[in-house]
């Protein structure tokens, strides 16, 4: 029988940070309890930019060695989150997948990300029994699967995916700004903040960004407009 963590209630935040409840191992701790093992959490970063692949996770955490602090990825500092990001790595089995922004432009980016959530879980090293996944859409896999609305703030298990999808995402998207200097990949990580659309009006669309999307949609057109009447 796995042995649980002693603390896998709800857990203190550090000192200095607002006082807000951290996700907990409860709801893992009840199936263990009835045998159910392994257990896993998953979750994916990147549906809202314009540019960049969706980042999908799954995390199985040895009750035995759950790294404390671990919360929603969004109310992190990335500091914060590089630090749970090695130490979840060093104590969990885990498995990332990438939704492409072709696939994403093909599918729609909600299919694309439950594809890549479903790739996630199927490259664990062991297929979990139980899958926790946040948001409303459960996933089409051989396991048990429970979809949690608003589960990375209530299970650690999720919100350690959480992690895990942001930082790979984030560090993909510096690299993504190495390949296509200009559009600022390196600080808005593809969101739709006015650095970016002022980059993607200047510049057009890179082939990283999502071609559907609205404002890269625009921003196509009004390029190949500009290309068809000579103006540069």
């Amino acid at each position: 029988m796995i042995r649980e963590n002693p603390t896998d209630g709800p857990e203190k935040p550090d000192k200095g940070v607002i006082a807000v409840a951290l996700p907990s191992f409860r709801r893992e701790r009840a199936l263990i309890k009835r045998g159910v093992w392994p257990v896993a959490g998953c979750d994916e970063a990147g549906r809202g930019p314009l540019a960049g692949p969706v980042v999908a996770a799954a995390v199985v955490l040895d009750p035995k060695r759950i790294p404390k602090g671990i919360d929603d990825s969004k109310r992190l500092t990335p500091e914060r989150r590089e630090e749970l990001f090695e130490k979840i790595c060093a104590t969990s089995s885990f498995a990332v997948a990438f939704g492409s922004t072709a696939r994403i432009d093909r599918d729609n980016i909600l299919q694309a990300s439950l594809w890549a959530l479903k790739r996630a879980v199927q490259g664990l090293p062991e297929m979990p029994q139980h899958v926790f996944v946040d948001g409303r859409d459960r996933l089409d896999t051989p396991c048990d699967c429970e979809a949690v609305i608003g589960g990375d703030g209530l299970i650690v298990s999720i919100a350690a995916a959480s992690i895990i999808a942001k930082v790979t995402r984030d560090r993909l998207m510096c690299a993504l700004a190495q390949d296509c200097p200009g559009y600022g990949f390196d600080s808005h990580k593809g969101y739709s903040v006015p650095e970016h659309l002022e980059a993607l009006h200047r510049l057009g669309p890179s082939v990283h960004h999502r071609r559907l999307f609205a404002p890269v949609a625009a921003a196509r057109e009004r390029h190949s407009a500009m290309s068809e009447t000579g103006v540069v």
